[in-house]
Order: structure tokens, then sequence, then C-alpha cells
């Protein structure tokens, strides 16, 4: 497979910022969203804002809809147009270097490829204020990218916390910028490997079904006619007792999109809490005779998903420059006894 193609943009429209501007959030109100509470939309498209700190920007004002403050309590109606100003960090809410071992895969004075392990937050947010990828950086390097601001410096797009691989990360701001224009443009591709549930009987194949939050859970997202463009492709790479290895490409970014599409399709991504199967019932598609790995997806505590191939084009050579992961130890090792199946 190509390396998959991606496209990354924002659920919200965000204004660029530094670490002396605030954030400038602007979204229209989707039409599942129509009756809820202002303070739990915002705090369901912005990852980074709790309720607490939503109500807070409600109380200060920074909050409006078609122009108006708004109270928290207020519903939102269908055409509603919201904006929100979140202010600076002040210093104390800035990251601060932590000495984290982290896998360094490249670097030089514009860009560092990471190797990001599980349990690992990419940047602080509520609830991860410490620990992240970006305080091991910071301890690593001074000179990161200030476009992201102080809690998220260099960091140009994301994976998930469970999810491990490789993670570009901008040293400066040209860097950044490049990157970023890479990510809108589709030059910058990545692909994953996952296993999932069930037999896949086809050898390759696409699903190209829009992404939307969950009606059920707004931390969640969910296939939905009225959400965004979401493609992701797919092949097989090994099938064997009830699990398929899978590599990924995607056409665009939406968050938990392989996770989200790849349920839709009725092969959901083995030890995902959110979206996967009950641990039970990956269990039962296993046969008794394959007691190893029987044991090996029981113990399972994170979804087998992993960001092994990175492309880009290097921000000051103009050079393309291809990086691959190896698996995690713990995915190689279900990987294995899966190719020992036959």
């Amino acid at each position: 497979m190509d390396m998959g193609n991606s496209k990354e943009s924002p659920d919200t429209m965000t204004e660029e910022h530094t670490n002396d501007h605030p954030e400038v959030h602007e979204f229209s109100v989707a039409e599942d969203a129509v009756g809820e509470r202002i303070d739990s939309a915002i705090a369901a498209e912005i990852d980074d804002l709790s309720r607490t700190a939503v109500r807070k920007l409600l109380d200060d004002g920074q909050v409006t809809v078609n122009g108006e403050t708004v109270k928290p309590k207020y519903k939102l109606q269908p055409g509603d147009r919201v904006r929100v100003i979140v202010p600076p960090p002040t210093a104390e809410e800035a990251a601060q270097p932590e000495d984290i071992p982290i896998d360094i895969i490249y670097e030089d004075e514009d860009i560092i490829v990471i190797n990001k392990g599980p349990d690992m937050v990419v940047h602080p947010a509520p609830g991860a204020w410490t620990g992240t990828l970006v305080n091991a950086l910071l301890h690593h390097c001074k000179d990161l990218s200030g476009i992201g601001g102080v809690k998220r410096p260099g960091i140009v797009h994301r994976i998930d916390k469970d999810t491990t691989g490789l993670l570009a990360v901008a040293k400066n701001d040209a860097a950044h910028r490049s990157l970023s224009e890479q990510i809108v443009s589709r030059d910058m591709k990545r692909a994953y490997r996952a296993i999932v549930a069930r037999t896949i009987l086809e050898d390759s194949g696409v699903v190209d079904v829009p992404i939307g939050r969950s009606r059920r859970d707004r931390t969640l997202m969910a296939v939905m006619p009225e959400g965004r463009e979401a493609r992701t492709h797919w092949r097989v790479l090994k099938r064997t007792h009830g699990l398929t290895y899978i590599e990924l490409g995607l056409d665009t970014g939406r968050s938990h999109q392989i996770r989200v599409h790849m349920r839709h399709i009725g092969h959901p991504v083995i030890g995902d809490p959110n979206y996967g199967p009950p641990p039970k019932e990956v269990l039962s598609m296993i046969p008794s005779k394959a007691q190893t790995l029987q044991g090996l997806v029981r113990h399972l505590r994170r979804q087998m998903l992993h960001a092994f191939g990175l492309r880009l084009i290097h921000p000051r050579t103009g050079d393309v420059r291809i990086f691959q992961a190896p698996l995690p130890k713990d995915f190689q090792t279900v990987v294995d006894h899966l190719v020992d199946a036959d």
C-alpha cells in the first residue's frame, strides 16, 4: 500500500496562535447538537477544554453565539455560530520539561520524528498536565516551534494516548508551517497497522462514510450522514483464527477515524475500549486450540493500532523523507502468533 494519504483538519476552525495570543475556535452547530447545552457542546468540540473550563469562559464573556454572549445553560439552535476565545495560558500553566525517555527516530535542526509509546498523551490537557510527550520534548531540546503555544510547542499532529507510532514535531515556526501545509495538501502520508476482529474475506477495500460527534456520547465519534467526509483505505496482511492483521492509509484525518471506520464495517480494532468488541467476544472468535493467542488477547490493555510509516517533505531541503517504526512488543507478539497459527 502507498503510504496512506493524510489530511488533518480540526473539527473546529482554529486561528493560528503563539504564546502571547489567544486561541480562537469557531464552529457551526451540527444537526445532532441542536438542543444541547452550550457548555457540553463546546467541551465536546474542543478536546482540551473541560466543562469546568468552558463554564469559566462563558462566565468571563469569552463565548458568543451569533455575536452575543450566552449563559452555560443556553441550548443550541439550528444555524447557531459559536465563537470561543481561549486566553493564552499563564506561566504556571505552561508545559514544563520532564526527564522522560522518548524514542527518537530522526532529528535535525528543523524536525524531530518520534516513535511514541503506549500510554503517553501527546500534549498537556485536563487530566494529563504532566508526563506527556511535550514535557519530554521540552527536556530533550529547547528549540520547539512556538505556533502551538506553551501547551503544545512543536506539535503538528497527534495520535491517541494508546495508539503507538510515528509523529513529526517541528523545532521552529517555518518547519511547523511547512508540515501543517503538507497535512492539508496530503503531501504528508502516514500508514498504520492494526489487528481487527473477525476474518476479512476481501484483500483490500475503502471505507468512505462521514464521521461526526456521537449523539449518545459527545466525547466519541460515530458514522453519521451529516458528519464530515472521511475515507480510509485498508489491505489485508494476514488473516487467521478469527482475527485479521491489516495495513491502513487515510485520505482524511478525523478524530478516531480508523477505529470508527473499522467498527462500521464489522471489524473493530481489538483491545479498543471505546469502539472495539468486549474481550469475551474476541476470545469467542479464536478457536480453543490457539490457547497462547487467546492468552495474549485476554491480557491486552490497549487497542492494537500503530502508526508505522511516515512520509514527508523536509521543510528546509525539499527532500522526501520516509520513516518507519517497528511494532511495539505487545503488538508484535500477537502478530507473531497470528503468523504461527497457520
